[in-house]
């Protein structure tokens, strides 16, 4: 990538506007024994939805501007989360995507934010990215504190947390992790904030070439939460699917945009048109067995900046929102 700001860096003033306002955005805050600083946003703590906007400018690495507004485009969902980044490739890709996973014993969660882009790991005495993903990048970021946002109903223990610490270089007191549970509030926000990522993370699958995205929005509806974790990540991911709105506008030949366009939406998938819930019991909660290209926005818009064209394809579903939000 030609241009390399640091996503540790831009996210850090967020950081310390959740923790200059922990009491106004209703969060715990907890320092462990190690000194890592753990942002309760919805375990212990009520956290809401502007604690949650803050937390998706976090994951974006403060390349993003994330709002919240009121919308017409949904039949009874008016609460909106619209999500634009100008540098849509590093933002998403390179700090919001959920893609580091962490475990120790039965503690099992993946890691979302700006750490990620500082994670490394030794192999055969050589030292690469946590991800392969970064390698395609071809970014590394380095700073003097970093922040991991995990999305589960618990903290997690300090075997992980010093894992972390350790594979992005910085002692743990300058660590920062985020816990927002995926039926809290925060963590609804947070998740339906993805909206342009999986839109990103689609066109990388369909091997679009990523240095031609140039710019990107998407909003999506929040949904309501839920107290059961399978119901709950039913509805982020299906405010997406079935109600999310992603525009890219992208380099290259008309061809290409059209083809991305065609390809982008969710209902291009085999599993598409049932809730995600339904799906992901069916497969007996492999989360791995259901479609990988089921993962983006119902409706999209790509524009070629040469020529000034734009293609749409995909399409709102009211009927399987409504389901899935029960409404």
């Amino acid at each position: 990538m030609e241009f390399k700001a640091s996503v540790n860096k831009l996210a850090q003033p967020l950081v310390q506007e959740l923790l200059n306002n922990a009491d106004k955005l209703r969060l715990h805050l907890q320092t462990l024994g190690n000194g890592c600083t753990i942002i309760d946003a919805g375990i212990n703590a009520p956290g809401g939805l502007e604690a949650g906007r803050i937390i998706t400018e976090i994951c974006l690495g403060g390349m993003g501007t994330v709002t919240l507004s009121q919308s017409a485009y949904t039949e009874k969902w008016p609460l909106t989360v619209n999500v634009h980044s100008t540098n849509p490739v590093l933002a998403c890709l390179g700090s919001q995507y959920a893609g580091w996973s962490l475990s120790h014993e039965k503690y099992y969660a993946l890691g979302s934010g700006p750490a990620r882009a500082m994670a490394t790991k030794t192999k055969d005495g050589v030292t690469q990215p946590v991800e392969e993903l970064y390698k395609e990048l071809a970014y590394q970021d380095t700073n003097d504190k970093t922040v991991l946002v995990i999305e589960n109903d618990k903290i997690p223990p300090v075997e992980i947390v010093d894992k972390i610490a350790a594979a992005c270089g910085v002692p743990p007191e300058n660590l920062t992790i985020i816990v927002t549970p995926t039926s809290s509030l925060a963590g609804c926000v947070q998740v339906v904030g993805r909206v342009l990522e999986v839109a990103m993370h689609k066109a990388h699958a369909l091997h679009f070439p990523l240095e031609n995205i140039i710019d990107g929005s998407g909003s999506a509806p929040i949904c309501p939460p839920h107290p059961d974790f399978v119901q709950a990540m039913g509805r982020t991911n299906d405010a997406i699917l079935f109600a999310g709105l992603v525009h890219l506008f992208v380099k290259g030949s008309d061809e290409a945009a059209e083809k991305l366009a065609d390809e982008l939406p969710s209902s291009t998938s085999k599993d598409y048109g049932k809730p995600f819930a339904q799906v992901f019991k069916e497969y007996k909660y492999d989360f791995f067995k259901v479609d990988a290209m089921l993962f983006s926005p119902a409706s999209v818009i790509v524009t070629a900046v040469e020529s000034g064209k734009s293609f749409r394809a995909g399409r709102l579903d009211n009927d399987l929102l409504n389901l899935s939000f029960g409404g």
